[in-house]
């Protein structure tokens, strides 16, 4: 219901990849554990040539321990010897990595050590105090090996802190400060405890009662609650549960969604029981207890259904009558607020990514998904308590007008910012196409500060990018020029995603591209034609994806011919945060029908499923909703991390050919330098101070494993091509390099 719920709660934790044919990898599944040609007694310049590509074809699996075993039996051509080098580098990247870690970890318990003496001398806990210390131990438990982690827990000193957060979460929950109790302790204990269901069922709780609490309060920002409520019909929820009933991926379970829907009014009930000076609306406490007592009644009503026929449409219809008939009792709430909450309850019973855009939301709603706005076109953040200017994007008016990454945003139209939140200010930045916005800036460089009036416009934010910015502030493309391998980073699937990829594509072909990593990682997804799109460029014909729905036919996005681009080597990096489309495109560029790319990286989100959004609810209201499962070219089903979760296994999504999972630091690291050389700056104006900090490509790899490796990987195929490369000093053997300024 509220906007700004998912964004706020990621940031409230602790207040801080064949080829086809005559490819060198991904060969058929028949002919992987064929043994080294030269084992077999081959002429030696052909058994050098097999052993090589054999060797490549390992590495794309990830077993580079049988790939050096492979070229050691033909080392003496410059293939071998350069696959040696590739696998040589890797094994250098593992044990830099490997030292990292014990240095981090090393780290960690002298910190550890450091915050029980400064406690111990203090002689009192605070929050602060309890969440550096548990922060502290999840990263310690994160760096140590295995006879390491099972001590910590042990430690006096960890127990103790362990219990006084135990003791202050169930006081915030007392109290009534579900966002205290969630970020201070029970978000804390999932992290710590991944496997106690206890745990993340609390944490769920407290998430949702801060939720719910936001939703009924007014904005800091000036946003009524009651506009948010604003045309919110009961006419909407039935017209959505009969296209619900008839469409949906899977039969309705209409039981789960009425108790869910009365957890969500209990919820209700508590909130204004505990926090209604903070709500829009109050109720006295006798009226909340006959709230309560009578859910009580309609929860005994619906488990009493067991030995009958299931809840049907009709059950869910009538259960609206009855908790709006006593809201009218007790609460006497506005009527809409009741039917939006029952509305996404009983919708998230069924899965998370089916639910209602009420008629208020509608146009935020479409801005993410086409990734269009109308606004000044800058990145701004709040991290550090300021608001600033963290890049702009080009051509736009923010960018035209003299600003610059790193200017402070002091007011906007005369408001301070101080106390605004990064939600309220983009609200107030962005607005209609043609109308103005004054920003009052401040450039630390100069001390100086200045009032801008800017014009908003049309802003489309582009969703491809290089692994950095050039010094005209173009992006770099070449990730490795010398061997001309190209690197793309595809942010998210819109209605330009395939368009814009295939022009890049064409210019770099045009200067010799011999290879390719394309970047899905934290790819949320987007429009599954945009993925197919994407697809379509490097597959020649046949099946990218099938949606098949509960009712009707199957349908199907098919690759075309035309269009299709050569079959340089190919490698696509996936995290755990690639979802969507994003596994669409890595899904079928991996699939045994294609073998088109080797996977790099983590297992994908899981989601698994396809949505469509319709206005069928009326109103000026929208349903979006699940409406097939996806299979992939060779059929097989994406499985739904939500589905395997409710079974207790981890199955889901697209597994990597090759696995690097990430820790903590290695993920910062890798964050603060790509967000160094994403940023775009007005660098050629002397008056903003210096250039915009850039990583050389040593120091970018050096930082971010998974592109080192999956670099490794495309090279590796290069070489089982019979290409000759360019190759630096191996990574160990050099020095970290300075970042160019």
């Amino acid at each position: 219901m509220y906007k700004k719920n998912a964004l706020l709660w990621k940031g409230i934790v602790f207040l801080g990849a064949l080829i086809l044919a005559g490819s060198s990898c991904n060969p058929e599944p028949e002919s992987r554990e064929a043994p080294s040609a030269a084992l077999e007694g081959q002429p030696a310049a052909a058994g050098a040539a097999e052993s090589v590509r054999e060797a490549a074809e390992n590495i794309c699996r990830g077993d580079f321990e049988r790939a050096q075993q492979i070229v050691l039996q033909n080392p003496d051509t410059p293939q071998a010897r350069q696959m040696q080098r590739l696998i040589e580098q890797y094994r250098q990247i593992e044990q830099y990595r490997q030292q990292e870690k014990q240095a981090a970890y090393l780290e960690q318990t002298e910190k550890l050590k450091t915050i029980e003496k400064r406690v111990s001398d203090a002689n009192v806990i605070d929050v602060n105090d309890i969440d550096e210390t548990m922060l502290t131990v999840y990263r310690v438990r994160e760096y140590a090996a295995e006879e390491q982690k099972a001590q910590l827990f042990d430690d006096p000193f960890v127990r103790r802190m362990m219990e006084q957060m135990k003791a202050d979460g169930q006081r915030y929950e007392e109290q009534g400060k579900w966002v205290d109790a969630y970020a201070h302790c029970y978000y804390v204990l999932t992290l710590l405890y991944k496997d106690d269901t206890s745990y993340r069922d609390k944490a769920e709780e407290m998430l949702e009662l801060a939720e719910v609490e936001l939703a009924l309060e007014d904005s800091s920002c000036g946003e009524m609650a009651s506009e948010r409520y604003k045309g919110v019909e009961a006419a909407m929820f039935r017209r959505a549960l009969h296209l619900l009933n008839i469409n949906y991926v899977s039969e309705l379970d209409y039981r789960a969604m009425i108790t869910k829907a009365i957890s969500r009014c209990r919820l209700m009930g508590r909130l204004l029981e505990k926090t209604q000076e903070k709500t829009a609306w109050s109720a006295p406490k006798e009226a909340v207890d006959q709230w309560i007592a009578g859910l009580e009644t309609l929860k005994a009503q619906t488990d009493a259904q067991t030995a009958e026929p299931p809840p049907a449409e009709d059950d869910v219809n009538r259960f609206l009558d009855e908790v709006l008939a006593l809201n009218a009792a007790t609460l006497n709430l506005p009527e809409s607020v009741v039917i939006a909450h029952v509305t996404e309850a009983s919708f998230a019973a069924l899965d998370p990514f089916t639910n209602m855009v009420w008629p208020w939301n509608v146009q935020d709603f479409e801005k993410s998904m086409t990734q269009q706005f109308t606004g000044i076109g800058v990145e701004i953040s709040k991290a550090t308590g300021v608001l600033k200017i963290i890049s702009l994007l080009p051509d736009t008016p923010a960018y035209k007008s003299g600003l610059d990454a790193e200017d402070e945003i002091i007011a906007v139209n005369g408001e301070p910012t101080g106390e605004m939140t990064i939600y309220c200010a983009i609200d107030k930045i962005t607005g209609p196409k043609g109308t103005q916005v004054t920003l009052t800036i401040r450039r630390p460089s100069t001390g100086q500060t200045r009032d801008v009036t800017l014009t908003r416009g049309r802003i489309v934010v582009q969703p491809l990018r290089g692994w950095t910015r050039d010094a005209d502030g173009q992006w770099n493309y070449w990730i490795d020029a010398d061997n001309r391998v190209g690197y793309v980073r595809l942010t998210s699937f819109t209605e330009t995603s395939g368009p814009d990829l295939d022009e890049v594509l064409r210019k770099l072909e045009k200067d010799g591209l011999g290879g390719l990593i394309l970047d899905l990682r934290f790819n949320s997804g987007g429009y599954l034609q945009a993925a197919a799109e994407v697809v379509d460029l490097f597959v020649q014909e046949g099946i990218i994806v099938k949606s098949k729905p509960r009712q009707g036919m199957e349908t199907y996005e098919i690759a075309h011919r035309s269009g299709t681009h050569p079959d340089y080597p190919m490698v696509v990096l996936i995290n755990n945060f690639s979802a969507s489309a994003s596994e669409i495109v890595a899904g079928a560029l991996q699939d045994p029908e294609y073998h088109r790319a080797t996977l790099v990286g983590q297992r994908s989100y899981g989601k698994g499923s396809v949505q469509v959004v319709t206005d069928f609810t009326g109103g000026g209201s929208q349903l979006k909703y699940t409406v097939a499962y996806y299979h992939l070219p060779s059929n097989q089903q994406v499985k739904n991390r939500y589905q395997m979760e409710k079974l207790g296994l981890k199955e889901w999504g697209i597994a990597p050919d090759i696995e690097v999972e990430m820790l903590t630091n290695e993920m910062q690291k890798m964050v603060d330098i790509q967000r160094d050389n994403d940023v775009l700056g007005q660098t050629e104006n002397p008056e903003n101070g210096a250039a915009s900090r850039r990583h050389r490509l040593e120091e970018t790899l050096r930082a971010d494993p998974q592109l080192s490796i999956g670099l490794l990987v495309l090279q590796s195929q290069l070489v089982g091509r019979g290409q000759t490369l360019t190759l630096p000093q191996a990574v160990a053997d050099s020095a970290p390099a300075a970042p160019a300024q």
